[in-house]
């Protein structure tokens, strides 16, 4: 039994969407006229999925808070005992959102074929990453694939969290830069020029920094577009060029050696990295195995490559805390963690300390860059509409010293 879209008309000519089970299409078109109901089109999930599978949809992925709110419900569920048929319906049934449903009951439908259920979630790479299937598959492996979803939904949950967090944090700065721009520019362009023109019909010589914002108004006025454009253009060239790994590779590695920005970067990397490797070693994937799904969630293409220069090194019978420890890249503290971690059997416990310190580390670093940048965007913000107050007030100076 498979999974259904269809788009259907009733008898009023209102147009229903919706997700149906059956055997075939043509049973689906048949439940769709007993409910009163012209089938206008069915397709298959499972198939739409392989005909989408190299081109770009809007509509192929899960958000993260999504695929966290099923995962706790598969847990959940699975503990009190139901079974894994039943547990994918009642999610399904439970969602309000049409591609959300027919997403879980395809992976429904390839479990009752038989296979496991990290092979259903294999047929949806867009909505389940490979870290999802492959701990899913480790837990199925084991037998105890209900504990290992609540690892999971924790998992997915916290990141969702952290991601919550650093956009919530992000709102106000960048609402207060767009109107400081606004702002300014508005000034430049549409107020400067009238208040100084009444100075410039007086015949006198205005001062150095009036005709300094008058240049610069002039400029934004003629070439304001243009500098748009320019900056456009120019952002479309960097990403593109990102897109080149040696280029990608060269800048990732200059943002680490930045101050600020570099630790941040390693941080929030090396929490990543650490956390998904937790998870995945505690749910039973192979250490080589892991450490590929892991090294591949980090971002950073240098940090990236030194996992995977780490991971032959364990091939070789090398520990894994001193082959990561040997590029350099990744806290110290972390690199101790996971050393003792592999000295005493607790790898996994380690790991997950090494990853909590390290989101504490990159929450705290995330507010001490915001608290400072909230107040100087303040400052900046001034400081130019003092400059432009200034500079419009000082004719008027020079006036009332020539009348005198």
């Amino acid at each position: 039994m498979g999974a259904f879209e269809y788009t259907a008309v009733d008898r009023g000519g209102r147009q229903h969407k919706g997700v149906l089970e059956g055997d075939t299409a043509r049973q689906v078109r048949q439940l769709l006229r007993e409910r009163g109901m012209l089938p206008m089109s069915i397709n298959e999930v499972m198939e739409r999925e392989r005909r989408s599978g190299g081109s770009f949809s809007l509509r192929r992925g899960m958000n993260a808070a999504d695929l966290a709110l099923v995962t706790r419900q598969l847990a959940t569920l699975l503990r009190s005992g139901m079974p894994l048929e039943e547990t994918l319906l009642a999610v399904g049934q439970q969602s309000e959102k049409p591609r959300l449903k027919s997403i879980l009951l395809g992976v429904r439908s390839r479990v009752m074929e038989g296979h496991t259920l990290a092979a259903g979630l294999a047929e949806f790479p867009q909505a389940f990453p490979e870290i999802y299937r492959a701990t899913v598959a480790a837990g199925e492996q084991s037998g105890h694939l209900d504990p290992v979803l609540e690892r999971l939904a924790d998992y997915t949950e916290g990141r969702q969290q952290l991601r919550q967090r650093v956009s919530h944090a992000l709102i106000y700065p960048v609402i207060l830069s767009v109107m400081a721009v606004m702002i300014v520019s508005g000034l430049l362009v549409y107020v400067v020029p009238k208040v100084v023109g009444v100075f410039e019909n007086t015949g006198q010589a205005l001062p150095t920094f009036t005709r300094m914002l008058i240049a610069s108004s002039d400029f934004l006025r003629e070439y304001g577009f243009v500098v748009l454009i320019v900056l456009g253009l120019a952002a479309f060239v960097f990403r593109r060029m990102l897109r080149q790994l040696a280029f990608r590779r060269r800048w990732h590695r200059l943002l680490l050696r930045m101050p600020l920005v570099g630790r941040l970067t390693r941080g929030v990397n090396t929490a990543r990295f650490t956390r998904t490797l937790s998870i995945l070693a505690g749910s039973g994937v192979p250490v080589l195995e892991a450490l590929r799904i892991a090294g591949d969630v980090v971002t950073n293409v240098p940090m990236r490559e030194a996992i995977h220069e780490a991971a032959v090194r364990v091939r070789e019978g090398a520990p894994l805390g001193r082959s990561l420890g040997a590029s350099r890249l990744f806290p110290p503290m972390t690199m101790h963690l996971i050393s003792s971690g592999e000295a005493s059997g607790e790898l996994e416990v380690m790991l997950e300390r090494a990853a909590a310190n390290q989101e504490r580390e990159v929450d705290g670093l995330v507010g001490a860059m915001l608290s400072i940048l909230e107040p100087a965007l303040i400052l900046l913000m001034g400081a130019l509409v003092l400059a432009i107050v200034i500079a419009i007030l000082l004719p008027i100076f020079q006036l009332n010293q020539l009348v005198s």
